[in-house]
């Protein structure tokens, strides 16, 4: 058991990203499931990618665009979006503004899928 500031956990950028961080919030010894916090600074983002596991995420602050398959969003501060397994989606941080989200996943063995585009 623990009860920490957010300003306690060890932060890591996210590699194949711009300007976006994660913290791992869940002690290692848990087997259910994973709350990371994710911060992509103002005009950052993160690739479109796939991954073998649903995403649970609630906005804590900012707002960017969010593309989850097909589907534009504007997501914001108080918004939850659900990202099933499988499904393609990329973040940018294009509203002038930081972004942040807490990120709900399982503990069970993921895969990400970097999705490129041909121009």
């Amino acid at each position: 058991m623990y009860c920490k500031n957010i300003k306690e956990f060890e932060t890591n950028e996210i590699p194949k990203t711009i300007n976006a961080n994660i913290a791992v919030l869940t002690p290692n010894e848990d087997k259910d499931f994973i709350v990371r916090k994710v911060s992509i600074e103002k005009d950052g983002s993160m690739p479109n990618h796939t991954n073998e596991i649903q995403h649970q995420q609630f906005v804590l602050k900012g707002e960017a665009k969010v593309i989850i398959g097909d589907k534009e969003y504007h997501a914001k501060e108080g918004d939850f979006l659900y990202i099933p397994a499988g499904v393609a989606h990329c973040y940018e941080a294009c509203y002038n503004q930081p972004y942040e989200f807490l990120c709900m996943i399982t503990t069970k063995e993921d895969t990400i899928t970097l999705i490129w585009y041909a121009k």
